[in-house]
């Protein structure tokens, strides 16, 4: 099965480093064109500035980087060391400098750069993109945490969740836990209600959930 990770959300993030200001942001892409985008972007909002470094990897696809003026291997190649470090693919992420009159030196660079990265990241989160089981659990209000809990028990994780009259919890299980999880929901319940299968669904999952 083939499993993945790629950042949850958008982020941004910012810190002082000997008066010059690193400002990091990641982005999820799914094409080099949207990440060309979004490094596009970022450089019309900070066209003062006068570093806009960049790094994306795309999953299957291409790996790219700019240092952007800074040098040599300072900036971009960091930048990018960090999410293939973490092994978090189809990212974009750029880091906007504004120069503060100070050299930091290569060092210092490597290490500012690759702070703004992971901060950036950190701030993004991870979630693991794989295929699921998708099954509905419609029950009393009064079931909802326990049908959680039965999802979390057999490596699941929740997905939408539908309030009406009763409550409905779209169950996304790992295949090996789907058997388990509707003999645990039909065991909860005393057979009152029970998990139905949706299908197959591909979605990315925060790994912290």
């Amino acid at each position: 099965m083939t499993e993945y990770l790629v950042p949850t959300r958008a982020s941004e993030t910012q810190f002082t480093e000997k008066r010059s200001t690193f400002i990091g942001r990641v982005f999820p892409v799914e094409t080099e064109e949207e990440a060309r985008a979004r490094i596009d972007e970022v450089k019309k909002t900070h066209h003062d500035a006068r570093h806009n470094c960049w790094c994306y990897l795309i999953k299957d696809g291409p790996v790219r980087y700019s240092d952007d003026g800074e040098p040599q291997g300072t900036a971009g190649q960091p930048m990018l060391g960090v999410f293939q470090k973490e092994g978090v693919t189809n990212v974009c992420c750029v880091v906007t400098r504004y120069f503060g009159g100070v050299l930091l030196g290569a060092g210092g660079l490597v290490r500012a750069y690759t702070q703004s990265a992971k901060d950036a990241l950190d701030a993004a989160g991870v979630s693991t993109v794989r295929r699921w089981l998708e099954l509905a659990v419609e029950c009393p209000y009064s079931f909802l945490e326990r049908v959680k809990l039965a999802c979390a028990a057999q490596g699941g994780a929740v997905g939408e969740i539908e309030y009406a009259a009763a409550v409905t919890v779209h169950a996304l299980l790992p295949e090996e836990g789907a058997e388990a999880f509707r003999a645990g929901i039909t065991e909860l319940s005393a057979g009152a209600f029970s998990a139905v299968e949706l299908g197959e669904v591909r979605k990315a999952v925060p790994v912290d959930q």
